[in-house]
Protein backbone atom coordinates (compact mmCIF):
# COMPACT_ATOMS: atom_id res chain seq x y z
CA UNK A 1 0.00 0.00 0.00
CA UNK A 2 1.11 3.57 -0.55
CA UNK A 3 1.36 5.90 2.44
CA UNK A 4 2.86 9.36 2.64
CA UNK A 5 5.62 9.63 5.20
CA UNK A 6 5.29 12.85 7.17
CA UNK A 7 7.83 14.66 9.34
CA UNK A 8 11.46 15.70 9.11
CA UNK A 9 14.99 14.32 9.01
CA UNK A 10 18.27 16.13 9.57
CA UNK A 11 20.80 16.49 6.78
CA UNK A 12 22.53 13.17 6.22
CA UNK A 13 19.56 11.12 7.48
CA UNK A 14 17.51 11.26 4.25
CA UNK A 15 18.11 7.53 3.76
CA UNK A 16 16.02 6.79 6.85
CA UNK A 17 12.96 8.40 5.25
CA UNK A 18 13.64 6.44 2.05
CA UNK A 19 13.86 3.18 3.99
CA UNK A 20 10.58 3.83 5.82
CA UNK A 21 8.87 4.82 2.58
CA UNK A 22 10.07 1.64 0.88
CA UNK A 23 8.83 -0.52 3.74
CA UNK A 24 5.38 1.06 3.76
CA UNK A 25 5.06 0.68 0.00
CA UNK A 26 5.18 -3.09 0.45
CA UNK A 27 2.56 -3.28 3.23
CA UNK A 28 -0.95 -4.48 2.47
CA UNK A 29 -2.42 -3.05 5.71
CA UNK A 30 -1.95 0.34 7.36
CA UNK A 31 0.43 -0.30 10.30
CA UNK A 32 0.28 3.29 11.64
CA UNK A 33 3.92 4.00 12.50
CA UNK A 34 6.21 6.55 14.12
CA UNK A 35 10.00 6.59 13.85
CA UNK A 36 12.24 8.91 15.88
CA UNK A 37 15.99 8.94 16.46
CA UNK A 38 18.47 11.09 18.35
CA UNK A 39 22.20 11.36 17.74
CA UNK A 40 24.28 12.64 20.65
CA UNK A 41 21.22 14.33 22.12
CA UNK A 42 20.01 15.96 18.87
CA UNK A 43 16.77 14.77 17.28
CA UNK A 44 17.68 13.78 13.73
CA UNK A 45 14.65 11.73 12.65
CA UNK A 46 10.98 12.50 13.36
CA UNK A 47 8.69 10.62 10.97
CA UNK A 48 5.20 9.15 10.96
CA UNK A 49 2.63 7.64 8.60
CA UNK A 50 -0.83 6.12 8.73
CA UNK A 51 -4.50 6.91 9.17
CA UNK A 52 -5.09 9.16 12.17
CA UNK A 53 -1.39 9.16 13.13
CA UNK A 54 0.76 12.23 13.77
CA UNK A 55 4.04 12.67 15.56
CA UNK A 56 2.01 13.69 18.60
CA UNK A 57 -0.31 10.66 18.67
CA UNK A 58 -0.13 8.24 21.59
CA UNK A 59 -0.59 4.49 21.52
CA UNK A 60 -0.13 1.52 23.85
CA UNK A 61 3.50 0.40 23.94
CA UNK A 62 3.29 -2.93 25.76
CA UNK A 63 6.76 -4.19 26.78
CA UNK A 64 8.58 -1.01 25.85
CA UNK A 65 7.30 -0.12 29.33
CA UNK A 66 9.91 -2.48 30.80
CA UNK A 67 12.65 -0.20 29.50
CA UNK A 68 11.23 2.78 31.40
CA UNK A 69 10.81 0.70 34.56
CA UNK A 70 14.32 -0.66 34.47
CA UNK A 71 15.85 2.71 33.74
CA UNK A 72 14.56 3.65 37.20
CA UNK A 73 16.14 0.50 38.64
CA UNK A 74 19.43 1.34 36.92
CA UNK A 75 19.38 4.81 38.50
CA UNK A 76 18.81 3.33 41.96
CA UNK A 77 21.64 0.84 41.49
CA UNK A 78 23.90 3.63 40.25
CA UNK A 79 23.17 5.61 43.42
CA UNK A 80 23.72 2.66 45.76
CA UNK A 81 20.08 2.49 46.84
CA UNK A 82 19.79 -1.03 45.42
CA UNK A 83 22.46 -3.75 45.48
CA UNK A 84 22.35 -6.17 42.56
CA UNK A 85 23.95 -8.97 44.55
CA UNK A 86 21.65 -8.74 47.55
CA UNK A 87 18.88 -11.31 47.89
CA UNK A 88 15.43 -10.14 46.83
CA UNK A 89 14.03 -11.59 50.06
CA UNK A 90 16.24 -9.28 52.13
CA UNK A 91 14.22 -6.40 50.70
CA UNK A 92 10.93 -8.31 50.43
CA UNK A 93 10.73 -11.10 53.07
CA UNK A 94 7.57 -12.73 51.70
CA UNK A 95 9.45 -13.52 48.49
CA UNK A 96 11.57 -16.15 50.27
CA UNK A 97 8.80 -18.78 50.07
CA UNK A 98 9.16 -21.96 48.00
CA UNK A 99 12.94 -21.93 47.68
CA UNK A 100 13.37 -18.37 46.39
CA UNK A 101 15.29 -17.10 49.42
CA UNK A 102 18.67 -16.98 47.67
CA UNK A 103 17.61 -15.33 44.41
CA UNK A 104 19.46 -12.02 43.98
CA UNK A 105 18.19 -8.81 42.44
CA UNK A 106 20.66 -9.36 39.59
CA UNK A 107 19.13 -12.77 38.87
CA UNK A 108 15.62 -11.34 39.05
CA UNK A 109 16.54 -8.72 36.43
CA UNK A 110 17.92 -11.54 34.29
CA UNK A 111 14.47 -13.21 34.29
CA UNK A 112 15.79 -16.17 36.34
CA UNK A 113 13.11 -16.23 39.07
CA UNK A 114 10.92 -18.86 37.39
CA UNK A 115 7.80 -16.83 38.30
CA UNK A 116 6.42 -16.21 34.82
CA UNK A 117 2.77 -16.50 35.90
CA UNK A 118 0.17 -18.54 37.79
CA UNK A 119 0.00 -22.05 36.27
CA UNK A 120 -3.49 -23.06 37.32
CA UNK A 121 -5.58 -19.92 37.04
CA UNK A 122 -3.62 -17.04 35.54
CA UNK A 123 -4.58 -13.38 35.95
CA UNK A 124 -7.64 -11.38 34.98
CA UNK A 125 -7.15 -8.19 33.00
CA UNK A 126 -7.91 -6.16 36.13
CA UNK A 127 -5.18 -8.06 37.99
CA UNK A 128 -2.66 -7.52 35.17
CA UNK A 129 -3.26 -3.80 35.57
CA UNK A 130 -2.26 -3.91 39.26
CA UNK A 131 1.46 -4.39 39.95
CA UNK A 132 1.04 -4.73 43.70
CA UNK A 133 -1.54 -7.50 43.34
CA UNK A 134 0.69 -9.39 40.87
CA UNK A 135 3.63 -9.13 43.26
CA UNK A 136 1.58 -10.34 46.22
CA UNK A 137 0.29 -13.37 44.32
CA UNK A 138 3.72 -14.34 43.02
CA UNK A 139 5.60 -13.90 46.31
CA UNK A 140 4.38 -17.26 47.62
CA UNK A 141 4.44 -19.02 44.25
CA UNK A 142 6.68 -22.03 43.60
CA UNK A 143 8.98 -21.26 40.64
CA UNK A 144 8.59 -23.23 37.40
CA UNK A 145 12.32 -23.96 37.46
CA UNK A 146 14.99 -23.62 40.14
CA UNK A 147 15.16 -19.96 41.08
CA UNK A 148 18.41 -18.49 39.76
CA UNK A 149 18.93 -21.37 37.33
CA UNK A 150 17.70 -21.09 33.75
CA UNK A 151 15.99 -17.98 32.49
CA UNK A 152 12.74 -17.24 30.70
CA UNK A 153 10.86 -14.11 29.71
CA UNK A 154 8.64 -12.92 32.58
CA UNK A 155 6.54 -11.12 30.02
CA UNK A 156 3.56 -9.92 32.05
CA UNK A 157 5.09 -9.78 35.53
CA UNK A 158 8.76 -8.72 35.64
CA UNK A 159 7.93 -5.06 36.28
CA UNK A 160 5.69 -5.98 39.20
CA UNK A 161 8.46 -8.08 40.76
CA UNK A 162 11.25 -5.52 40.39
CA UNK A 163 8.75 -2.79 41.27
CA UNK A 164 7.96 -4.41 44.60
CA UNK A 165 11.66 -4.39 45.47
CA UNK A 166 11.79 -0.70 44.60
CA UNK A 167 8.70 -0.03 46.71
CA UNK A 168 10.08 -1.90 49.74
CA UNK A 169 13.32 0.12 49.64
CA UNK A 170 12.08 3.59 48.67
CA UNK A 171 8.45 3.53 49.79
CA UNK A 172 7.46 4.66 46.30
CA UNK A 173 6.36 2.97 43.09
CA UNK A 174 8.42 2.80 39.91
CA UNK A 175 5.66 4.84 38.24
CA UNK A 176 6.11 7.65 40.76
CA UNK A 177 9.89 7.65 40.52
CA UNK A 178 9.79 7.51 36.73
CA UNK A 179 7.48 10.51 36.59
CA UNK A 180 9.59 12.54 38.98
CA UNK A 181 13.05 11.67 37.70
CA UNK A 182 12.59 10.94 34.00
CA UNK A 183 9.30 11.90 32.38
CA UNK A 184 8.63 15.29 33.97
CA UNK A 185 12.16 16.78 33.75
CA UNK A 186 12.31 16.03 30.02
CA UNK A 187 8.57 16.50 29.26
CA UNK A 188 8.48 13.02 27.70
CA UNK A 189 5.43 11.58 26.01
CA UNK A 190 5.94 8.17 27.57
CA UNK A 191 3.51 7.63 30.42
CA UNK A 192 3.30 4.90 33.06
CA UNK A 193 -0.30 5.79 33.78
CA UNK A 194 -2.07 7.88 31.15
CA UNK A 195 -4.00 10.85 32.57
CA UNK A 196 -7.62 11.12 31.48
CA UNK A 197 -6.99 14.50 29.83
CA UNK A 198 -4.55 12.89 27.37
CA UNK A 199 -7.01 10.23 26.20
CA UNK A 200 -8.05 12.24 23.08
CA UNK A 201 -4.49 11.84 21.74
CA UNK A 202 -4.51 8.06 22.24
CA UNK A 203 -5.07 5.79 19.23
CA UNK A 204 -6.38 2.28 19.72
CA UNK A 205 -4.24 -0.74 18.94
CA UNK A 206 -5.35 -2.68 15.88
CA UNK A 207 -5.10 -6.46 15.39
CA UNK A 208 -3.02 -8.33 12.88
CA UNK A 209 -4.97 -9.15 9.72
CA UNK A 210 -3.27 -12.41 8.76
CA UNK A 211 -3.44 -14.18 5.43
CA UNK A 212 -4.68 -17.78 5.61
CA UNK A 213 -1.07 -18.94 5.45
CA UNK A 214 -0.06 -16.63 8.28
CA UNK A 215 -3.01 -17.75 10.39
CA UNK A 216 -1.99 -21.36 9.86
CA UNK A 217 1.60 -20.58 10.90
CA UNK A 218 0.41 -18.82 14.06
CA UNK A 219 -1.82 -21.75 14.98
CA UNK A 220 1.11 -24.11 14.57
CA UNK A 221 3.16 -22.01 16.99
CA UNK A 222 0.52 -22.09 19.75
CA UNK A 223 1.97 -23.01 23.14
CA UNK A 224 1.06 -26.33 24.73
CA UNK A 225 -1.12 -26.14 27.87
CA UNK A 226 0.98 -26.00 31.01
CA UNK A 227 4.17 -25.03 29.19
CA UNK A 228 6.22 -21.99 30.27
CA UNK A 229 5.04 -19.84 27.33
CA UNK A 230 1.43 -20.87 27.96
CA UNK A 231 1.75 -19.67 31.56
CA UNK A 232 3.87 -16.60 30.80
CA UNK A 233 1.40 -15.23 28.26
CA UNK A 234 -1.53 -15.91 30.57
CA UNK A 235 -3.15 -18.60 28.44
CA UNK A 236 -4.02 -20.47 31.67
CA UNK A 237 -6.51 -17.79 32.74
CA UNK A 238 -10.25 -18.54 32.37
CA UNK A 239 -10.23 -15.78 29.75
CA UNK A 240 -6.81 -16.06 28.10
CA UNK A 241 -5.23 -12.66 27.50
CA UNK A 242 -5.80 -11.05 24.12
CA UNK A 243 -3.00 -8.53 23.67
CA UNK A 244 -5.04 -6.20 21.47
CA UNK A 245 -7.82 -6.04 24.05
CA UNK A 246 -5.25 -5.59 26.81
CA UNK A 247 -3.65 -2.63 25.04
CA UNK A 248 -7.05 -1.06 24.48
CA UNK A 249 -8.22 -1.43 28.09
CA UNK A 250 -8.56 1.93 29.87
CA UNK A 251 -7.75 0.39 33.28
CA UNK A 252 -4.38 -0.77 31.97
CA UNK A 253 -3.62 2.61 30.41
CA UNK A 254 -4.67 4.47 33.57
CA UNK A 255 -2.59 2.41 36.01
CA UNK A 256 0.45 1.89 33.77
CA UNK A 257 1.60 -1.54 35.00
CA UNK A 258 5.35 -1.62 34.56
CA UNK A 259 5.57 -4.79 32.46
CA UNK A 260 3.15 -3.81 29.72
CA UNK A 261 0.98 -0.75 30.45
CA UNK A 262 2.98 2.19 29.10
CA UNK A 263 1.42 4.64 26.65
CA UNK A 264 3.37 7.05 24.50
CA UNK A 265 4.87 7.80 21.15
CA UNK A 266 8.22 7.41 19.41
CA UNK A 267 9.26 10.91 20.45
CA UNK A 268 8.81 9.96 24.10
CA UNK A 269 10.59 6.61 23.84
CA UNK A 270 13.57 7.96 21.86
CA UNK A 271 13.76 10.98 24.16
CA UNK A 272 13.96 8.72 27.21
CA UNK A 273 16.82 6.70 25.75
CA UNK A 274 18.58 9.88 24.59
CA UNK A 275 18.35 11.25 28.13
CA UNK A 276 19.84 8.00 29.43
CA UNK A 277 23.09 8.29 27.43
CA UNK A 278 23.39 11.87 26.13
CA UNK A 279 23.31 15.47 27.25
CA UNK A 280 19.70 16.48 26.60
CA UNK A 281 17.99 19.79 27.35
CA UNK A 282 21.18 20.92 29.06
CA UNK A 283 21.11 18.00 31.49
CA UNK A 284 23.88 15.44 31.90
CA UNK A 285 23.15 11.82 30.89
CA UNK A 286 21.03 9.97 33.44
CA UNK A 287 23.38 6.98 33.39
CA UNK A 288 27.14 6.91 33.66
CA UNK A 289 29.04 4.95 31.03
CA UNK A 290 29.73 2.32 33.66
CA UNK A 291 26.05 1.88 34.54
CA UNK A 292 25.02 1.76 30.89
CA UNK A 293 27.62 -0.95 30.25
CA UNK A 294 26.49 -2.88 33.33
CA UNK A 295 22.83 -2.96 32.29
CA UNK A 296 23.61 -3.55 28.61
CA UNK A 297 25.56 -6.48 27.26
CA UNK A 298 24.66 -10.15 27.34
CA UNK A 299 23.76 -11.60 30.76
CA UNK A 300 21.72 -14.64 29.70
CA UNK A 301 23.56 -16.81 27.15
CA UNK A 302 21.67 -19.81 25.86
CA UNK A 303 17.98 -20.55 25.33
CA UNK A 304 15.09 -18.60 26.82
CA UNK A 305 12.75 -21.16 28.42
CA UNK A 306 9.68 -19.10 27.45
CA UNK A 307 10.37 -17.68 24.00
CA UNK A 308 12.77 -20.36 22.75
CA UNK A 309 15.16 -17.69 21.50
CA UNK A 310 18.80 -17.38 22.48
CA UNK A 311 20.87 -14.73 24.30
CA UNK A 312 17.87 -12.63 25.30
CA UNK A 313 18.69 -10.30 28.19
CA UNK A 314 21.04 -7.87 29.81
CA UNK A 315 19.87 -6.60 33.21
CA UNK A 316 16.18 -5.79 32.83
CA UNK A 317 16.73 -4.70 29.23
CA UNK A 318 16.91 -6.91 26.16
CA UNK A 319 20.28 -7.76 24.63
CA UNK A 320 19.94 -6.37 21.11
CA UNK A 321 23.42 -6.63 19.58
CA UNK A 322 23.07 -10.36 18.92
CA UNK A 323 19.91 -9.78 16.88
CA UNK A 324 21.24 -6.61 15.21
CA UNK A 325 25.03 -6.87 14.74
CA UNK A 326 25.31 -3.22 13.66
CA UNK A 327 24.57 -2.18 17.27
CA UNK A 328 27.20 -1.82 19.96
CA UNK A 329 27.75 -4.61 22.47
CA UNK A 330 26.35 -2.50 25.32
CA UNK A 331 23.25 -1.29 23.51
CA UNK A 332 20.24 -1.57 25.81
CA UNK A 333 16.50 -1.28 25.18
CA UNK A 334 13.30 -3.24 24.89
CA UNK A 335 10.83 -4.27 22.22
CA UNK A 336 7.07 -4.38 22.61
CA UNK A 337 4.04 -6.18 21.20
CA UNK A 338 2.61 -4.85 17.94
CA UNK A 339 6.22 -4.46 16.76
CA UNK A 340 7.61 -1.49 18.68
CA UNK A 341 11.25 -1.07 19.70
CA UNK A 342 13.29 1.46 21.66
CA UNK A 343 16.98 1.47 22.52
CA UNK A 344 20.07 3.46 23.42
CA UNK A 345 23.39 2.62 21.76
CA UNK A 346 26.16 4.29 23.78
CA UNK A 347 28.87 3.42 21.26
CA UNK A 348 27.22 5.45 18.47
CA UNK A 349 25.27 7.95 20.57
CA UNK A 350 22.04 6.86 18.87
CA UNK A 351 18.68 6.63 20.64
CA UNK A 352 15.97 4.97 18.52
CA UNK A 353 12.23 4.42 18.78
CA UNK A 354 9.71 2.86 16.44
CA UNK A 355 6.05 2.33 17.22
CA UNK A 356 3.29 0.47 15.40
CA UNK A 357 -0.43 0.81 15.88
CA UNK A 358 -1.27 -2.49 14.15
CA UNK A 359 0.26 -5.82 15.14
CA UNK A 360 2.87 -7.25 12.79
CA UNK A 361 3.55 -10.76 11.52
CA UNK A 362 5.37 -12.85 12.65
CA UNK A 363 6.43 -10.88 15.74
CA UNK A 364 3.24 -10.87 17.79
CA UNK A 365 5.15 -10.14 20.99
CA UNK A 366 8.39 -8.35 20.15
CA UNK A 367 9.93 -6.02 17.58
CA UNK A 368 8.59 -6.33 14.04
CA UNK A 369 11.02 -7.39 11.28
CA UNK A 370 11.31 -3.97 9.64
CA UNK A 371 13.09 -2.63 12.72
CA UNK A 372 16.30 -4.21 11.44
CA UNK A 373 16.40 -2.24 8.20
CA UNK A 374 15.11 0.96 9.81
CA UNK A 375 17.53 0.92 12.75
CA UNK A 376 20.45 0.03 10.50
CA UNK A 377 19.64 3.00 8.25
CA UNK A 378 19.80 5.28 11.31
CA UNK A 379 23.14 3.83 12.45
CA UNK A 380 24.54 4.05 8.92
CA UNK A 381 23.64 7.74 8.72
CA UNK A 382 25.03 8.41 12.20
CA UNK A 383 28.47 7.10 11.19
CA UNK A 384 28.69 9.45 8.20
CA UNK A 385 27.52 12.81 9.58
Amino acid sequence: MSQDVQGTVAEGFEGVREELTAFLAGERDDPGVQLVAYHHGRRVVDLWAGEGISGNSLTSLFSITKGAAHLVVALLVQEGVLDLDREVASYWPEFAAEGKDRLTLRELLEHRAGLVGIPDEGFTTAELADDRLIAARLAGQKPLWEAGGGYGYHAFVIGALTGEVVRRVTGRSIQELYDERVREPYALDLHLGLPEELEPRWREVRPLLPTPEEAQALAARAAAPGSPPYIAFNRSAPEPTDLVALGNDRRVRALGPTSLGGVGNARGVAGMYAAAISTLDGRSPLLTRETAALFGGLRTPGPDLVTGGDDHFGLGFEYLAGRHPFLGEHCFGHSGAAGSLGFADPSSGVAYAYTRRRFAFPSIVGASPENGRLAESVLRAATTV
